[in-house]
């Protein structure tokens, strides 16, 4: 008799790169890290609501200036010419987020990042609203009423009065917000500065208020390549299963060692107050956040059951798993460091040596040379001077790699007041027996005249008629 091989069903099994959302509603905690995430949410909120108010000069601090094509950063006066600088500037700030990424994982995630910042604030306003945790979850399942309908409408006003200023105090980064608060409230902001702080009050909304954790689990490329860049050493939030399992309740003053069982007593309290809703209890993941709301929650449970706290906390692989101690000082993080601070002492060279003044000269394209009533032969040339300080500055324009008699006309010396542009037309006049050659290199010069060592060339041609070359 033939024995019948089972069959297996070979149906090919589709997985879905997006699952559809699970509604999330964390549980409120306290304890020492919700306070840490306080300071760092409603500082960071404080330091973007007050810089744009800080002037500097006379004018507003912080300001990107597009009409007029310049970035004020308090002293500094940043130009299109001068964009390399805001470039060393974010790629410090890339390497200072790899270096912390690699020390203490995704702490900016957990404590300042503006998601983090912007949903702590919109779950607060929900909680105002709609109450704790359980009373949020009930209103959700129960029928539409009088009660869920005002209750959620004060709601999503609250979202969206954050929302809004939000959008203001962002646009106020590129148009005055001095200016700008006024000529919102008399209707007279211009078309594009309605458009972008709408634009911002809508994806504030959103983002916050609706879509929440999916950004960071989804949108957010750090949480993509955060573990490429941890390492055994790295500080992460760690459950510890040696001493937490096997997990299971019991009363508060029984002796779970005679139970067989670990200190978690599996209330899944650290689940509850999870923003993104993960278990950290199933190690290390990619939605977490590092905000270690887990800890302050399991610390809290083991307060009460008389056990030691740290079931949950920030520790490494090598500490975790064979009671190593972390290695701070390692070859990774040293490299970050030292590029960090490569990085920071050319950007200060290069803030230092950036030259105050610009100059650029464009020939006259009607002619290459004029001969003149008296026979000399004439070039014209249009300098574009730009005073990059924040002061007037006086600045002479010469040049230089000529013959001896060469002649400038036009004004020789002008006053400039802060990033003030003008276009200034010379001359150059020369006895044609003195030129050897039909095209002669040569330079104009610009300089301030408080400080002579300010020495900013540009090159260009003198043209001659070819019959009085050499």
């Amino acid at each position: 008799m033939s024995t019948k091989i089972p069959s297996q069903d070979q149906t090919p099994q589709v997985t879905e790169l997006y699952s559809k959302r699970n509604k999330i509603q964390p549980r409120s905690i306290k304890g020492r890290f919700e306070v840490l995430r306080k300071l760092g949410a409603y500082g960071f909120l404080a330091l973007f609501a007050g810089v744009a108010w800080i002037n500097w000069d006379g004018r507003q601090g912080l300001l990107f200036d597009l009409p007029h094509r310049r970035f004020y950063l308090f002293g500094l006066t940043i130009w299109p010419q001068d964009l390399v600088l805001l470039s060393w500037f974010l790629i410090i700030a890339a390497f200072a987020l790899f270096a912390v990424t690699v020390f203490a994982g995704r702490i900016w995630c957990g404590y300042t990042c503006p998601q983090t910042v912007w949903t702590k604030i919109f779950l607060e306003i929900e909680r105002w609203t709609e109450g704790e945790r359980n009373a949020r979850m009930r209103m959700d399942k129960a029928q539409l009423d009088w009660n869920k309908i005002w209750r959620r409408g004060l709601k999503h006003l609250g979202w969206l009065g954050v929302s809004l200023l939000t959008g203001i105090v962002f646009v106020g980064y590129f148009a005055p917000i001095r200016e700008l608060l006024p000529a919102l409230w008399h209707g007279t902001a211009n078309s594009s500065e309605w458009t972008w702080i709408g634009i911002f009050t809508i994806a504030t909304y959103l983002n916050a208020g609706w879509m929440r954790e999916q950004i960071c689990m989804y949108a957010c490329p750090y949480g993509r390549f955060q573990s490429v860049m941890f390492d055994r050493d790295t500080l992460i939030i760690s459950y510890d299963h040696a001493r937490g399992e096997p997990r299971g309740a019991r009363k508060r003053d029984a002796d779970h060692k005679e139970q067989a069982l670990g200190d978690c007593i599996d209330c899944k309290l650290c689940v509850q107050v999870c923003p993104t809703g993960i278990d950290i209890r199933d190690g290390l993941q990619l939605a977490c956040i590092a905000c270690a709301a887990c800890i302050d929650a399991c610390d809290h449970v083991m307060e009460q059951m008389g056990y030691a706290p740290g079931l949950v906390r920030y520790t490494s692989e090598n500490a975790l798993e064979h009671g190593q101690h972390t290695h701070i000082l390692r070859p990774r993080l040293i490299g970050y460091s030292l590029a960090i601070i490569a990085m920071i002492g050319l950007m200060t060279y290069s803030l230092v040596t950036r030259p105050l003044v610009g100059l650029d000269v464009i020939r006259d394209r009607n002619a290459l040379y004029r001969e003149n009533s008296d026979g000399d032969i004439e070039n014209s040339y249009i300098l574009n001077v730009m005073n990059k300080s924040q002061k007037p500055e006086r600045i002479d324009l010469s040049f230089s790699h000529m013959p001896q008699g060469t002649h400038m006309e036009g004004e020789q010396s002008i006053v400039l007041q802060p990033g003030e542009m003008r276009s200034v037309t010379e001359t150059l006049e020369e006895n044609p027996d003195e030129i050897h050659e039909n095209e002669v290199h040569m330079d104009f010069h610009a300089r301030l005249e408080e400080d002579p060592k300010t020495d900013i060339d540009s090159p260009s041609r003198f043209f001659a008629p070819y019959q009085h070359r050499n």
